[in-house]
């Protein structure tokens, strides 16, 4: 099992940065992809920006050159982080961080609240 631990949401002005964090904890090891969903009232939940194998990053064309997605690892846990610059109204959504390996291994945290005022 694998615990995923967000952190950094919050209410920000149009224009203004956020900086998200999620921490995977437990048997990390049969992560191979972690990545930033959210989910907007009404609408379906969507990819963000997605992190394979440590190194190869894809991204939403709403993230691009916007959001970045970065990773730490420590020995027991690994931690992605999502870097959002130049935020807009229309990045307002619950985001989710999701990892992932073969299956049966997909987690999801809890979600956090991000807010986007104009």
């Amino acid at each position: 099992q694998v615990q995923l631990q967000e952190s950094g949401g919050g209410l920000v002005q149009a224009g203004g940065s956020l900086k998200l964090s999620c921490v995977a904890s437990g048997s990390i090891a049969v992560i191979n992809t972690m990545g930033w969903f959210r989910q907007a009232p009404g609408q379906q939940r969507e990819l963000v920006a997605g992190l394979i194998g440590g190194r190869t990053t894809n991204y939403a064309d709403s993230a691009k050159g916007r959001f970045t997605i970065s990773r730490d690892v420590a020995k027991d846990t690994v931690t992605v982080h999502l870097q959002m610059n130049n935020l807009k109204v229309e990045d307002t959504a619950v985001y989710y961080c999701h990892a992932g390996g073969e299956i049966p291994h997909d987690y999801w945290g809890q979600g956090t609240q991000v807010t986007v005022a104009s």
